[in-house]
């Protein structure tokens, strides 16, 4: 699910808070999680791909407060904790014997969050119970960033299943606010000009700055679509509300 670019999808993008998040990740490469253990996928309670996320704490995850809405609902209807799963140590979804799924205890999402495009896309799941993985801190914003997911690697294809990696770069804010006219300085950071993207099913997944976890992926129009870069949540401006 990814902002905006679901908005563009509305058939894949059931959720309007999600107007286009992103999927597998579009030009990027296979990944292992046993290089970024931190790295998680959301799946609904049957197990569907939903979101990525990543490992705060050892039973914190960070993520998109358009993973945490009700499909269909504006941003109004918080999804319920037991209606989450999180699945770490996977590098393929479908190996069902490898890592740990945990149930969700309780979701805090942004109390601001109404809908991608306005911004405060964050939440935080809290964990029934502690993963033994390598955890993530936040940090700062640079030239360049890598995000991951498990999502589509195109358009319309399916979800890719395995975890995969894009390099991208990422846009001053006065190049952002040109290219999106719903960009908010300071709250928000784009990234990509097209070949290298997120895509539908990466919303909520890491873009990860020299090591930290600088944002979390939130919208854009389409999936590595020429001159349209994604929008991710900065989460430097929301660290002392979220305490990491």
């Amino acid at each position: 699910m990814r902002g905006k670019r679901f908005a563009v999808l509305a058939t894949v993008i059931a959720l309007v808070s999600c107007a286009s998040t992103a999927d597998a990740i579009v030009g990027g490469t296979p990944a292992r999680v046993s290089d970024t253990p931190w790295v998680v996928a959301i799946t609904t309670s049957d197990g569907q791909l939903m979101c990525g996320g990543a490992l705060v704490a050892p039973d914190k995850v960070m993520t998109a407060a358009h993973c945490a809405t009700i499909k269909g609902v504006l941003g109004k209807n918080q999804r319920p904790a037991d209606q989450l799963r999180v699945v770490a140590g996977r590098t393929d979804l479908r190996v069902k014997t490898d890592g740990i799924e945990a149930a969700v205890a309780d979701v805090w999402r942004h109390p601001d969050y109404r809908e991608v495009t306005q911004g405060d896309d964050v939440a935080i799941l809290t964990l029934a119970r502690a993963l033994p993985y390598r955890t993530i801190a936040l940090g700062e914003v640079g030239d360049d960033g890598v995000v991951l997911g498990w999502g589509r690697t195109a358009e319309n294809t399916p979800p890719s299943l395995t975890l995969r990696k894009a390099t991208v770069p990422i846009l001053s804010d006065q190049e952002c606010m040109l290219k999106e006219p719903d960009f908010r300085p300071g709250a928000m950071l784009c990234a990509g000009r097209g070949d290298h993207d997120a895509c539908t099913g990466d919303s909520g997944g890491p873009l990860v700055v020299r090591g930290r976890l600088a944002g979390v992926v939130s919208f854009g129009r389409g999936c590595a679509r020429a001159n349209e870069p994604g929008v991710y949540t900065r989460l430097a401006h929301y660290r002392s509300m979220l305490g990491f």
